[in-house]
């Protein structure tokens, strides 16, 4: 008779003391996610806006280029030493650089591309808040919109305005963007920060002022505002407009687009419009973000209450 196999038991490995160890499964290693100091950059970069990305990656050029070495050898005192060089900036820019710093470490700490958080313990120079110098009155705007006489660039100071928009949202817009109301105002769908989507009620003065620059043959897809030459109105484009409008009606050159988003944030709380609604048309995620506003430019103080 043949003879019947007899299968072998493996025993399982046992430690010095005898005693049996089970075998634990070796874990597949972790993927690596970034390769260089560049591709971290690119990381910590994706879907920011483009005015971010230009800032943002210029200050980690310049910390890296102030370093002279590679992100996985900074310690502590290097970024240190950046805060010092900085001295002799202003305080927000100081905030800003050093913060974009902080940011890019944590990233790659996150990641485990490097090893330790070298900024976590790095405190940002604290800002003055200057937001009430950056609100202009009623009066202002109202006369700033009466002496624009031309309607693509009255049609843009309104909206920028009344409707709250950032100046990159108000190029950005497409005619398939607006929609009537049957109240003969209108509402527009803004593609903002941070790729989150809102939508805008329009007042029916504001809401005319757009019908008035809409060609009578123009696509869904075309933008709503066009330059001279027929091209979309750039964010620099834009901003001309403001600054030009803004010396017209002798209002500070320092004014900006975002001071009309200022203005509309501020005087429709001064009127009585609840901060949730504010927070919902500005589209700020947080609402201590428009909350600043009532701060800002205050209803109450303890200071009226005293004797003159």
């Amino acid at each position: 008779m043949a003879k019947q196999s007899v299968p072998v038991m493996k025993m399982a490995p046992s430690n010095a003391a005898g005693v049996v160890v089970a075998s634990v499964p070796a874990l597949p290693a972790s993927p690596v996610q970034a390769t260089s100091d560049d591709h971290l950059i690119q990381l910590w970069l994706h879907e920011r806006s483009r005015h971010t990305v230009r800032a943002y990656e210029a200050d980690a050029r310049a910390f890296l280029s102030h370093a002279a070495k590679p992100l996985q050898a900074v310690t502590l005192g290097d970024v240190q030493a950046y805060g010092g060089s900085l001295v002799h900036l202003a305080t927000a820019t100081r905030a800003r650089r050093l913060g974009a710093v902080k940011s890019l470490v944590a990233f790659g700490h996150r990641l485990g591309y490097l090893a330790f958080n070298v900024g976590a313990s790095i405190r940002l120079p604290a800002i003055k808040a200057t937001l009430a110098e950056r609100i202009i009155g009623e009066g202002d705007v109202l006369a700033l919109l009466a002496l624009e006489r031309q309607p693509r660039d009255k049609a843009l100071l309104s909206l920028l305005y009344r409707g709250g928009l950032r100046i990159s949202e108000a190029v950005g817009l497409r005619w398939r963007d607006l929609a009537l109301r049957s109240d003969e105002g209108g509402q527009i769908t803004v593609f903002g920060k941070g790729g989150k989507t809102r939508t805008v009620l329009l007042s029916a003065k504001t809401w005319s002022l757009l019908e008035t620059i809409r060609p009578n043959t123009a696509a869904s897809d075309a933008p709503v505002f066009l330059s001279r030459e027929g091209n979309p109105l750039s964010p620099q484009q834009a901003h001309n407009v403001v600054k030009r409008a803004a010396a017209r009606a002798g209002i500070s050159p320092a004014l900006s687009a975002h001071w009309l988003r200022h203005a509309h944030a501020s005087h429709s709380l001064d009127r009585g419009a609840k901060i949730h609604v504010v927070q919902a048309t500005l589209g700020h995620s947080n609402v201590a973000t428009t909350s600043r506003y009532l701060h800002a430019r205050p209803t109450e103080s303890s200071s009226l209450f005293l004797p003159e």
